[in-house]
């Protein structure tokens, strides 16, 4: 659970977008307008990919799709339809995650864990990502047609990054692919698609209701 949540928020770092287009922006450049954006983007939202690779470990691919929503100040929510269905949720005061298979959701207050890292400060508009990231060019190998490539590493040692790729539409700097890379050399992919800003969610969107039945598990 903890390395799930720990990479939810290096995402949350990243899904707000930049409006405009410049055919050769540094990487700087390119981090500098995904944070502007972000400080002016109160929601969004995408339907996702993700491709999870475990290090050492052969035939460990795991796939997952589904749906995910942020909006300003701290609610955040992931559904995932495929290969099971699990939801997490924060409403701004606790995070929940239910795993239908299990039939359990594990509780946890969003403000006591988000504030113990500092990519949460990004997120609630009082961080910055050339504070804490170093920005370089990708490898050429990365690239993607109509797409500009970053590399993000942090400069203050993360418990589950060591480098992150972004990638983000030429055209609109709609972020639209996310690789992020550990210690242990286990990637995870992730492709956006069907992006939506700042079409406002109501509250309700970010409280989840478990089945009956559901073994509740408070941390």
């Amino acid at each position: 659970m903890k390395k799930m949540l720990l990479l939810l928020q290096m995402l949350l770092i990243l899904f707000f977008s930049v409006v405009g287009h410049c055919d050769d922006l540094t990487p700087t450049a390119v981090a500098t307008k995904i944070q502007e954006k972000y400080e002016r983007t109160n929601a969004f939202k995408a339907d996702f990919l993700q491709t999870s690779n475990i290090s050492g470990m052969q035939h460990r691919e795991r796939q997952g799709s589904g749906t995910m929503a942020i909006q300003k100040p701290a609610l955040l929510r992931w559904d995932y339809s495929s290969p099971d269905i699990q939801v997490l949720v924060s409403d701004g005061e606790n995070f929940s995650l239910y795993f239908a298979s299990e039939k359990q959701m594990i509780v946890t207050p969003a403000k006591e864990y988000l504030q113990e890292d500092v990519t949460y400060s990004f997120f609630s508009g009082t961080g910055n990502l050339l504070r804490d990231f170093d920005v370089t060019d990708a490898p050429g190998f990365l690239d993607q047609e109509g797409s500009h490539v970053i590399a993000l590493k942090p400069k203050n040692p993360h418990p589950q990054v060591e480098i992150m790729y972004v990638w983000v539409d030429k055209d609109t700097f709609l972020i639209n692919h996310l690789q992020i890379q550990d210690h242990l050399g286990s990637l995870t992919d992730l492709v956006f698609f069907n992006p939506v800003v700042d079409k406002p969610f109501p509250v309700e969107h970010f409280h989840f209701t478990p089945p009956e039945g559901t073994e509740i598990i408070r941390q």
